[in-house]
């Protein structure tokens, strides 16, 4: 995850980070079940307060983007329609195969891309 946060910005932190994160899980960049960083970690990588971090995750989490397994983590959760949602989950479940088979993510994806050519 690859997120900026300008202090000086007209938006503020919380608002730069809470749509930077919704933006990444919408283009796939952050698939489900990603773990995020802890919101101490986040913060001091961004050189943010906590309770900003704390926001955004809290407002992704009541928007059903994110989900907080105790002390396990804030982790990406599937969003979105339930064709969307269902397509998510399947990518989160080949990708945690093409891991596990020890395949080459670029064959992978070009094996899906002639899958649905076909």
């Amino acid at each position: 995850m690859i997120v900026t946060v300008d202090p000086a910005g007209a938006v503020p932190p919380f608002e730069q980070l809470r749509t930077q994160i919704l933006d990444q899980v919408r283009t796939g960049a952050l698939a489900v079940g990603t773990r995020l960083p802890t919101i101490r970690v986040l913060a001091e990588e961004l050189g943010i307060a906590p309770n900003t971090v704390a926001r955004a995750y809290r407002e992704l989490e009541q928007d059903g983007v994110l989900e907080t397994r105790g002390r396990n983590g804030t982790f990406v959760t599937a969003f979105g329609d339930a064709a969307q949602r269902r397509v998510q989950q399947e990518a989160a479940s080949l990708a945690a195969l093409v891991r596990r088979l020890g395949v080459d993510p670029r064959e992978a994806l070009r094996l899906v891309a002639a899958a649905l050519r076909d």
